[in-house]
C-alpha cells in the first residue's frame, strides 16, 4: 500500500496549483484558517462571540459565521475584530 502526500491528492481532486478549482480550494482554506485564528484569539481573551460582537458592532450570528468558514468577511471588518475587539494587529502579505 502506498502513501499519498496531501499535496498529491490535491493536485489529484482539485487539480494542480494555478487551475481554477484548485485556486477556489486555496482561497476556500485560508478563510478557513482566518476564522481559527479569529476565534482562538477570542477565547484566549476569555470573550464570548457576543461580547465581540458588541465591541466591534456587529451581531453574535455574523462572528460565528466568521468563525465557523471566514466568508464574506471584508479587510475593513478583519481590522475592526482584531485591532478594535481582540486588541492586536493584522499583518497581510502578498505573493507573486
Amino acid at each position: 500500500m502506498s502513501t499519498k502526500s496531501w499535496s498529491t491528492i490535491k493536485d489529484e481532486v482539485y487539480g494542480e496549483k494555478g487551475t481554477l478549482r484548485r485556486d477556489g480550494l486555496e482561497r476556500d482554506f485560508e478563510s478557513f484558517k482566518i476564522g481559527l485564528m479569529l476565534k482562538k484569539a477570542r477565547e484566549e481573551k476569555k470573550m464570548t462571540q457576543e461580547q465581540l460582537a458588541d465591541l466591534v458592532d456587529k451581531n453574535r450570528a455574523y462572528i460565528s459565521r466568521i468563525e465557523n468558514n471566514g466568508s464574506n468577511l471584508t479587510l475593513k471588518t478583519l481590522y475592526e475584530i482584531v485591532e478594535k475587539g481582540l486588541g492586536g494587529k493584522v499583518k497581510i502579505s502578498i505573493e507573486f
